[in-house]
C-alpha cells in the first residue's frame, strides 16, 4: 500500500478530530473540578480512572477488531466516547465523573488501538516508520489545537459539551467513505501473543520506556492544569502553557527520530531521559517558564515513539499488531499509575511534587539505561 494511500488519509482526518476533543477535555475536567473546590487527590483519582479505562479499552481492542473489523470497532469507539462525554453534563459529583471518565478512557483506547493497528496492517516495512511519525504529529497537533482552542473559546462546562460531542460524531464520517482492511495475506496474530510480548527480554527496555513514558506524560496531561492553577493563571492562560508543552513535543518529533535512526535508540533514549530530568528540575528551580516547560515537552512527548521503536526492531513483522497492544498496554499502566501517585504527593506536601515525581522516576529510567550492557546495532531507515 501507498504511504498516503485513502485510507491511512481517511485514518489520519478522524484522528486528529478525535484527538482535538481528547485533548479540550483532559486540560477541562481537571479545571472544572479544581473550579468546583474538589481536592486535589480526586482529581487525580478521576484522572487516573480516564487511564484505568485505557487500560480495560487496551485488553479489550484485539478481541472488537477481530469480531468486527477496523470500521465498525471504529464507529463503536467513537460512540463510546461521544456518550461518555455528554454524560459529563448529567451531574458534577466525583463518583460519576470518575465514572464516565472511565467509560471515556475505554473509548479513547480502543480508537488509538484501532488506528494504530489499521496503519501497521496496512504498512509494509518500507513505510511503516513514515505512518508512525505522521501518526504522532497528528495526534500532538491535534492535541495543541485542544489546547489553543481552550485559549479562545467559552470553558464553561454545558457549553463546551455540545461541541466537543459534535466534534467526536465528526470524526466518525471520514470512514463512511473509506473500508479499512488488513494486506492480503497477512498473517493473523494469535490472541494470546500479547503477553508473549511483554515478557520478552530483548523488548524489556523499550517496555520500561514505554511505562516511564505513560507516567510522565499522564502526570503531565492529568496534573499540569492544575498546577497552573494553582499558579493563579486563568484557563485561556492554561490553555497557551499546554499548547507550548504539546508544541515542543510535535518540533522534536522529526529531529529525534532522524538522530535514534542515525545514532541507535540507546543513546537518544538516554539523551531524552537526561534532558526530561533537567527540565523537571529546571521547573523546580523557578527557571523561566517557557524553556523549561519546552525542554521538558519536547524529550518527554518524544520518548513514547523512541522507545516503541527500540521494542518493534525485537520483533518480525507478523507480531507488529501484537508488541502494539502489549505498548499501549505499558503506557497505559504508566498513566494510570502516574497521575494517582503524584496527585496524593502533591495533596500532602506541595504542588512541585510534581516534578519531584517526574524527575525521580526518568532518574531510575536513565539508569537502567546506562546499565544496558548488550550491545545494539544502529537501526537502519527505511524511508
Amino acid at each position: 500500500m501507498s504511504t498516503w494511500s485513502r485510507p491511512v488519509l481517511v485514518l489520519l482526518c478522524g484522528l486528529l478530530l478525535l484527538t482535538v476533543s481528547i485533548a479540550v477535555l483532559n486540560t477541562l475536567v481537571p479545571l472544572w473540578m479544581t473550579h468546583d473546590a474538589l481536592p486535589t487527590w480526586q482529581v487525580g483519582i478521576v484522572s487516573s480512572s480516564y487511564y484505568a479505562g485505557n487500560l480495560l479499552g487496551t485488553l479489550a481492542a484485539g478481541w472488537v477488531i477481530k469480531r468486527y473489523g477496523f470500521n465498525r470497532s471504529y464507529y463503536l469507539a467513537s460512540l463510546i466516547f461521544a456518550v461518555a462525554i455528554v454524560a459529563l453534563g448529567l451531574g458534577t459529583s466525583f463518583e460519576l465523573w470518575a465514572l464516565w471518565r472511565f467509560i471515556a478512557g475505554i473509548g479513547c483506547a480502543l480508537i488509538w488501538v484501532v488506528v494504530e493497528s489499521a496503519l501497521m496492517c496496512n504498512g509494509t516495512v518500507r513505510n511503516r516508520g513514515r505512518m508512525l511519525a505522521a501518526y504522532m504529529i497528528v495526534y500532538y497537533l491535534g492535541t495543541v489545537v485542544g489546547q489553543l482552542l481552550v485559549s479562545k473559546v467559552s470553558t464553561e462546562v454545558m457549553q463546551v459539551l455540545p461541541w466537543v460531542t459534535g466534534v467526536v460524531l465528526a470524526a466518525m464520517l471520514p470512514l463512511v467513505f473509506c473500508r479499512v482492511t488488513a494486506n492480503q495475506g497477512e498473517e493473523e496474530v494469535p490472541a494470546g501473543r500479547m503477553w508473549s510480548m511483554l515478557r520478552r527480554r530483548s523488548a524489556r527496555l523499550g517496555i520500561n520506556g514505554c511505562i516511564i513514558s505513560g507516567i510522565v506524560l499522564g502526570s503531565l496531561y492529568g496534573l499540569m492544569p492544575l498546577y497552573l492553577s494553582h499558579q493563579g493563571m486563568t484557563d485561556a492562560e492554561v490553555g497557551y502553557w499546554m499548547a507550548l508543552l504539546v508544541s515542543a513535543g510535535i518540533i522534536g518529533q522529526w529531529p529525534v527520530g532522524r538522530l535514534a535512526d542515525r545514532y541507535g535508540r540507546l543513546l537518544v533514549l538516554r539523551v531524552q531521559v537526561f534532558v526530561i530530568i533537567m527540565g523537571a528540575l529546571a521547573m523546580l528551580s523557578n527557571a523561566a517558564m517557557a524553556p523549561s516547560l519546552f525542554i521538558l515537552g519536547c524529550a518527554g512527548f518524544t520518548l513514547y515513539p523512541v522507545a516503541m521503536s527500540w521494542a518493534c526492531e525485537t520483533v518480525s513483522n507478523h507480531e507488529l499488531v501484537a508488541m502494539n497492544q502489549a505498548l499501549l498496554l505499558s503506557y497505559t499502566l504508566g498513566s494510570l499509575v502516574g497521575p494517582a501517585m503524584t496527585s496524593l504527593l502533591m495533596q500532602r506536601y506541595s504542588d512541585s511534587l510534581l516534578f519531584v515525581m517526574i524527575g525521580g522516576v526518568a532518574l531510575v529510567y536513565l539508569v537502567m539505561l546506562l546499565r544496558k550492557a548488550d550491545r545494539q546495532a544502529t537501526p537502519i531507515a527505511h524511508a
